[in-house]
């Protein structure tokens, strides 16, 4: 009898929450309709690229309700197959090589879309790096990003667990259930380890603060936007710059200070 077939859908997220539209062309001198975060939805959960390859039931994701929902198509895909393929792919989709232009939540996305149906996202959601980049403002930007994972890939920002594949991976119903050990805890105690195991997808949750935890680059660029911001507040108070001239130079001090951070932890 034929595996029953499970509908895939995307679901589309505005990080800006609608700033970047109302913002866009004062700070980057284009229109920029979102900043897009997605997750594929199948077997009824979702599952994202924030830290780690990551899943939460549908509904219950920290970033609130989609702005939009694609349907992608029928996959016939057994679940614990798809487990098994995430196991596989999970060591090119961890913290370390995670990379807000070139590998990050949208190409996940796109890669299990591929797996599961065959198809690829929206080419608009990929697309947006390109957009940013592109803009006048994309060379003042791009130097704070790579200061930015690159303090995060020294470890000076909170990493999320990371779940390893297990040495052989057969299918069975319980695919899910299994474990595996975050990283950085051999040396531990053996009542420490068992305290620290984790499912192999880890849940993420929502902080007070609205960032994701679980989410390093999350805590990185909310850090950034404070200072920002601060930046941003200090200049307007000064009364002698436009609103587009202290956004562009609090956005550049930003940058510079964390520049100068990352060369002396070199």
């Amino acid at each position: 009898m034929a595996e029953e077939g499970h509908l895939v859908s995307l679901n589309i997220y505005d990080l800006s929450q609608g700033l970047a539209r109302q913002l866009s062309t004062t700070f980057l001198g284009k229109t920029i309709e979102g900043i897009w975060h997605t997750g594929v939805v199948v077997y009824g959960t979702e599952y994202f690229f924030g830290g780690g390859i990551q899943q939460a039931p549908v509904g219950t994701t920290p970033y609130g309700t989609p702005l939009r929902v694609v349907e992608l198509g029928i996959t016939h895909v057994p679940q614990d197959v798809f487990d098994m393929y995430l196991e596989e792919i999970s060591p090119r989709y961890t913290a370390e090589t995670y990379s807000l232009l070139t590998h990050n939540c949208n190409n996940f996305s796109n890669e299990v879309a591929q797996f599961l149906v065959g198809v690829s996202i929206p080419d608009y959601i990929l697309q947006l790096p390109n957009e940013v980049m592109s803009s006048p403002m994309g060379a003042l930007i791009l130097p704070m990003i790579q200061n930015l994972e690159t303090t995060l890939r020294s470890g000076a920002v909170p990493q999320a667990p990371q779940f390893k594949p297990s040495t052989m991976a057969t299918p069975s119903t319980n695919a899910r259930s299994s474990s595996a050990t975050p990283k950085k805890v051999a040396s531990q105690p053996q009542s420490d380890l068992q305290k620290e195991e984790k499912p192999k997808l880890e849940k993420v949750e929502a902080s007070s603060n609205g960032s994701v935890q679980g989410d390093p680059l999350g805590s990185a660029r909310d850090k950034v936007q404070e200072e920002i911001t601060a930046e941003f507040v200090a200049l307007m108070a000064s009364g002698t710059l436009r609103a587009s001239e202290a956004a562009a130079l609090a956005t550049k001090r930003v940058m510079q200070r964390y520049g100068h951070m990352n060369m002396a932890q070199s």
